[in-house]
């Protein structure tokens, strides 16, 4: 299933992500990213989260993940 977001759902997301740091517990086919965290620095026109974890995006409707507090 594929995700559309509008200009108001990228803008929440923006807000509530970018800056954070996120722990991931599942990536959806990318076991390897399983425990790795890192900070959101984008995201992108499609709702996905890039960030310094590595070099797959998170998928919020997908992907399972959390903010982690410092």
């Amino acid at each position: 299933m594929e995700y559309h977001y509008d200009e108001e759902n990228l803008k929440n997301l923006r807000q509530t992500y970018v800056g954070k740091k996120v722990v991931i517990i599942n990536m959806e086919g990318e076991p390897q990213y399983r425990a790795k965290s890192g900070i959101v620095k984008s995201v992108d026109d499609i709702g996905q989260l890039h960030g310094s974890w590595g070099g797959c995006a998170i998928q919020p409707e997908r992907d399972d993940f959390e903010i982690v507090e410092d």
